[in-house]
């Protein structure tokens, strides 16, 4: 079992170089433009760190067992609200909210968070549900369109221009194939461990593969920290929270359109509930997350850990 578990990690580590790859490149294509850091964050770190995400979705599908995306993706929105964002305004002493956003947008967009848990409530979603989920993400990308008019035809020139090289394409498809690859024989080790330890695999999808595949997210908050660019790693995780919303009800769709899971749901739907609403009121009061404020929320993780762990016993 123990080099069963070292194997485990390897795989996490593959992920999460192969991420690392990735996110440097288009970290070079952020510095060529001139588009807004949130905003780039948003619309494309946002979206490939939420790589590992599909990947493993992906090869649960084809094993069958919807359960693990299921708890990872639901698991990552969890994580990036109560750990990830708190632990970068603990440690780099307050998060400054630098966007353009209306209080009303920027609480629809973390309200799409919500969306996939409540549709889960009843242990099911159907095609309607994930159809809907797709159109919630689309809605979100409006939003920000709306205000930073990312998609104009002078920035789509700039971004038409030769801002890549070869050996960034080269780096970006190289760590893709990392991410697919790895989580295709991390996805059996799940398999593994839930028959071993007689728990659901949604469990190890919400606390061991959440935290795996967000290691990039996890990467990007020490770096912002170092840096002392936390715009970049805030506009990075509401970018991925949307996307991850879209990618539950895209596998749901590759799912026979239909999701079923056996674990009770309710408790995990009041604490994203819940978190979302308290970040939301520490966000709009001095359109920051202090650190503070960053410790209130990492205990309200702690409390659901504790929560969602006794269930498995």
């Amino acid at each position: 079992m123990f080099f069963e578990f070292l194997y485990f990690v390897f795989l996490l580590a593959i992920i999460w170089l192969g991420s690392g790859l990735v996110l440097n490149s288009v970290e070079t294509l952020r510095k060529k433009t001139r588009y807004s850091s949130f905003v780039i964050s948003f619309f494309i770190l946002g979206f490939l760190t939420s790589l590992p995400e599909l990947a493993i979705g992906i090869n649960s599908i084809q094993k069958n067992e919807p359960e693990i995306f299921v708890g990872n993706i639901l698991g990552g929105i969890v994580l990036i609200f109560l750990f990830i964002i708190p632990i970068l305004a603990i440690f780099g002493n307050g998060i400054k909210l630098k966007h353009k956003l209306g209080r009303v947008s920027f609480f629809l967009i973390l309200l799409t968070a919500l969306a996939p848990a409540f549709f889960i409530l009843d242990k099911k979603v159907n095609s309607t549900e994930a159809i809907i989920l797709m159109g919630v993400y689309f809605i979100a990308i409006y939003l920000i369109q709306r205000k930073y008019n990312f998609f104009n035809s002078r920035k789509r020139r700039s971004l038409s221009s030769r801002l890549y090289s070869f050996v960034d394409i080269f780096k970006i498809s190289f760590g893709v194939a990392m991410i697919f690859l790895a989580s295709q024989f991390l996805v059996n080790k799940t398999l593994y461990f839930s028959n071993l330890l007689e728990i659901s695999p949604f469990y190890i999808g919400l606390f061991v593969l959440s935290l795996g595949t967000n290691l990039p997210e996890l990467s990007i908050a020490v770096r912002a920290i170092v840096s002392k660019k936390k715009e970049v790693a805030f506009g990075n995780y509401l970018g991925s929270i949307v996307a991850n919303v879209f990618l539950f009800g895209f596998l749901s769709i590759l799912n026979n359109g239909e999701v079923l899971i056996v674990s009770n749901f309710l408790i995990t739907f009041v604490f994203i509930a819940f978190g979302i609403i308290i970040f939301y009121y520490f966000s709009k009061s001095h359109n920051d997350i202090s650190r503070r404020e960053g410790l209130m929320l990492l205990a309200v993780y702690v409390i659901f850990c504790i929560f969602e762990l006794q269930k498995c016993q």
